[in-house]
């Protein structure tokens, strides 16, 4: 059964990049986020999860620890649990495989259409960082020969300033040659 591709308005794929997160070493997205993509509720997504197991591997997706949550938090300033408002579980993220994965637990064409948006996101961004690294990797190139000419030009410039310096008066240095009605 062919799907539809979902329509470029109902998912810009800047809004994408900004919901895919960087979280032990796995670009991730937040269940939350999924959830209101694929049009369910986020407890409906995680309840999905919790029956197929077998399907979520770590590295497919994992439940925030404690400690991870509460750095989420302070950098994206979530309200205060205390104040009834804001996340007060510790939420799931999934990787690009976990999100194709999803696809597969909701059932739904939506769900199909959405996971394949995602994927080509986290392929944009994976090519980014690519592209990334390799302008890195010129650039640090470029600033080693910028500092094997300078230090060449630091050779360069400390012999013409000592040749340069005139010699220091010595007074008691000895003359060498003959004076006339000298004393000696």
């Amino acid at each position: 059964m062919a799907h539809s591709p979902v329509p470029s308005t109902l998912i810009p794929s800047e809004s994408l990049d900004r919901r895919i997160y960087l979280i032990r070493g796995y670009r991730v997205m937040f269940d939350r986020d999924l959830a209101t993509l694929y049009n369910v509720t986020t407890k409906a997504l995680n309840q999905g999860v919790r029956r197929n197991p077998d399907r979520f591997p770590e590295d497919f997706g994992f439940q925030l620890t404690a400690e991870e949550l509460e750095d989420w938090r302070s950098q994206i300033v979530t309200s205060n649990p205390a104040a009834g408002k804001g996340l007060r579980y510790r939420p799931w993220v999934f990787t690009e495989h976990g999100v194709v994965m999803l696809s597969a637990v909701l059932r739904s064409d939506r769900a199909v259409a959405i996971s394949i948006a995602l994927v080509r996101a986290f392929v944009r961004l994976r090519q980014l960082a690519l592209e990334h690294v390799g302008l890195s990797h010129r650039m640090d190139a470029v600033e080693m020969q910028i500092e094997e000419h300078e230090d060449r030009l630091d050779t360069v410039f400390a012999t013409l300033t000592h040749l340069m310096t005139p010699p220091a008066d010595d007074a008691e240095r000895r003359r060498i040659g003959f004076t006339v009605g000298g004393s000696e």
